[in-house]
């Protein structure tokens, strides 16, 4: 059983960065592929990003290439996203997302989510 919490979510104006965070429990975290989807209102849930077990593959959408970091402490248990020339339309509920494998994450292959953290983007 593998619990994820996020944290980091809030507030802020078009341009500005905020950096979320994934504390997950259970001792397979580190074999886990994890990944970010997120959800706007009216809007299905989408990928944003996700990284292998290692750190050592990483894949991001096209709206957020170059914005967006995603990475890991496998020591801490915890996934970040850093989150920087933030757009009003990247406005959603962020979840965080632990795969049944190591290497990248499929809507279909996540055995967890996390409870979702809001992000406002202000114009």
């Amino acid at each position: 059983q593998v619990q994820l919490v996020e944290s980091g979510g809030g507030l802020v104006q078009a341009g500005g960065s905020l950096r979320l965070s994934c504390a997950a429990s259970g001792r397979t975290f580190s074999s886990r592929a994890m990944g970010w989807f997120r959800q706007a209102p009216g809007k299905e849930r989408e990928f944003v990003a996700a990284i292998s077990w290692s750190g050592g593959t990483i894949y991001y959408a096209d709206s957020v290439k170059g914005r967006f970091t995603i990475s890991r402490d496998n020591a801490k248990n915890t996934v970040y996203f850093q989150m920087n020339s933030l757009k009003p339309e990247d406005t959603a509920v962020y979840y965080c997302a632990a795969d049944r494998n190591g290497r990248t994450v499929g809507t279909s292959t996540v055995d967890y989510w996390g409870q979702g953290t809001q992000v406002t983007v202000s114009s």
